[in-house]
């Protein structure tokens, strides 16, 4: 039997720098491959095949730390500092090479996706069924790349062999409807009637199953959906205003509600959002509401002190949430991501940031929540502290958040007058602060448990798809199929495990715009709230509506970090790699807006 290393280094060679164009990075070099016979003809070459599909989500995207990040900078709610954020935080997304790691990454996994199903369809030793759930595994991250790709830039190419066999480098982009018809093929009909249940005895933990393609089906529907149905519908979101100044003083401002109208997005125009919202709801439902007749497994959701645990995210069986993970090794260069430095920090072994904690969610975000939810309660870093801030021996200090604890971390009141002692756990000596800057963010601890704090290449695991997404899918679909009982109940299971208070139905708008938010809270810093914004049509508004009040009077479009949150209609989609567009015979533009 082979191993895991061996097989992910001899299949990673050729691809495992990040290329420019399909010229250069689709070709898989022969000679960096295990030959069919060395990798063998049983269940055990098949699981090889998978694995180096698996693969290229670490060793061609996140190894480097720009992916999976570059799904949540750009975006109202999520900010950092200028130096992180100049580029694709800022709207710049010509300014370096971040994007362009979804788009050479996934079309790298694309390739080596058809190059597994031609040679698993050629393994004649392997039990059928284990050959089946391979083949259905790598159809589910060929339509995983695909969602992602569409949803980025739009029009794509489609490749449906590798260049190996034949397929040309010079593939012309295809319409939407062609991009999301063969997502939901490979979904559909490759995917879901060959993988196993997460309850059938040969299932691998941290592996996708029925569950997992039957889960993106209703995201790709509801993306569908959401996007196609007619302009005039209304949202409200919670921005505004994000600072001002006060006797030369920053000041964070609460965020208002603002009611924004919905746009059809280009290229959408072609789909019946009924039908769309109908088929979320089905596969959605189908999760949720586990039945004999449409038996893809057995899922719920996690309690909350153990939906961020290693444990959580190995639960299989009858409660399991995450369905699809970017899985990393502790201590592996190789096989590793950023999420740890980004999101969390790398501690110095000591409860100091020592690197990193670069990625947190602005003021107006945690605005949103009721005062006792366990989503900031517990999953927001209310203490921190940075190496600059350990330094002095005799005066060392701290971080509080938010601006709130002032009294509990000080011990000072609004008037600068001492009326207690600081309180646990700021009760250590050190001198806490609060400062309206990049500093002071809701940094999130979803991505805290990891075997070793102090590790740069870490095992912390980032969600791609989880039935909390699931649930809301659902809800949403029922609400614009007019099914309120069902989406507020769909709605509110989500609340309730938050320890947040139960939304009551009102009208259909204020249902639609309590499921977004509920989005914008459950799901930050998972890759979604960009595109959520970009689906319903509101991205641009929602974006321009962020400003700050400088000193002088003047009205600025940034936010309390300092970050330009102003957007055009260009910045609905990613820029093609420019070497695309000058070497693929069959494309000759890039997107609107960018050279």
């Amino acid at each position: 039997m082979k191993t895991f290393n061996i097989f992910i280094i001899s299949l990673g060679i050729a691809g495992a720098l990040s290329m420019s164009s399909c010229s250069n990075f689709l070709k898989e070099d022969p000679y960096s491959y295990v030959g069919i016979d060395d990798v063998g003809n049983d269940d055990d070459a098949v699981n090889l095949w998978v694995t180096g599909v698996y693969s290229k989500w670490l060793d061609d995207m996140a190894r480097w730390g720009n992916f999976p990040r570059l799904l949540d900078m750009d975006c109202d709610y999520v900010s950092g500092p200028d130096w992180a954020f100049s580029n694709l935080g800022a709207g710049n997304f010509q300014g370096d090479e971040v994007p362009n790691t979804l788009w050479n990454g996934c079309y790298n996994l694309v390739n080596r996706a058809n190059v597994a199903i031609e040679r698993i369809n050629k393994i004649t030793g392997a039990d059928e069924a284990v050959k089946e759930n391979g083949l259905g595994e790598v159809y589910f991250n060929k339509a995983f790349a695909y969602f992602l790709l569409v949803r980025a830039y739009g029009e794509i190419p489609l490749f449906d062999k590798s260049i190996d066999k034949g397929a040309s480098y010079n593939q012309p982009r295809r319409s939407i409807k062609e991009a999301y018809d063969e997502i939901v093929r490979l979904l559909e009909v490759e995917a879901i009637p060959r993988l196993y249940k997460n309850t059938d005895p040969s299932f691998q933990v941290g592996h996708v199953c029925a569950g997992t393609a039957a889960a993106l089906l209703a995201k790709v529907y509801a993306t569908m959906a959401a996007a196609s149905m007619p302009a005039g519908a209304e949202l409200t979101v919670m921005s505004g205003p994000s600072y001002k100044f006060e006797n030369d003083t920053k000041k964070l401002v609460k965020p208002i509600p603002l009611t924004f109208t919905k746009k059809v997005v280009s290229g959408y125009e072609v789909f019946d959002y009924t039908h769309c919202y109908q088929e979320a709801a089905k596969w959605a439902g189908y999760l949720i509401n586990h039945s004999s007749e449409h038996d893809y497994g057995q899922y719920g959701l996690l309690d909350y002190d153990d939906l961020w645990t290693k444990s959580g995210y190995d639960k299989i069986g009858n409660g399991q949430e995450h369905l699809f993970t970017l899985r990393t090794r502790s201590g592996d260069e190789v096989y590793s991501s950023g999420v740890l430095e980004w999101y969390n920090g790398i501690d110095n072994g000591n409860g100091v940031v020592q690197n990193g904690l670069y990625i947190g969610n602005r003021y107006h975000w945690y605005c949103l929540f009721d005062d006792d939810d366990y989503r900031i309660v517990d999953g927001v870093k209310h203490r921190f502290i940075l190496s600059y801030q350990d330094e002095n021996e005799n005066n060392k200090g701290g971080f509080y958040y938010p601006q709130e604890l002032k009294l509990q971390a000080t011990g000072y009141d609004e008037n600068g007058n001492k009326v207690a002692d600081p309180v646990a756990p700021f009760n250590d000596g050190r001198n806490y602060y609060y400062n309206v800057s990049s500093e002071c963010l809701a940094f999130t601890n979803k991505y805290s448990d990891v075997t070793d704090l102090t590790q740069k290449y870490s095992d912390a695991y980032y969600p791609f798809l989880r039935m909390a997404d699931v649930y809301l899918i659902y809800a949403e679909a029922k609400c614009e199929l007019d099914e309120y009982n069902e989406s507020v109940g769909a709605l509110n299971e989500i609340r309730v495990r938050s320890n947040a208070k139960t939304y009551s139905f009102s009208n259909k708008n204020d249902l639609r715009s309590k499921i977004l938010e509920e989005r914008a809270k459950e799901l930050t810093l998972e890759g979604d709230r960009r595109w959520d914004l970009i689906r319903w049509g509101i991205y641009v508004d929602v974006m321009n509506s962020i400003t700050g009040t400088n000193n002088d009077g003047t009205t600025a479009a940034y936010d309390e970090a300092g970050i330009n949150k102003r957007r055009d209609e260009r910045h609905l989609l990613f820029p093609l790699p420019t070497s695309e567009v000058s070497t693929n015979e069959s494309i000759d533009s890039n997107n609107p807006g960018w050279s």
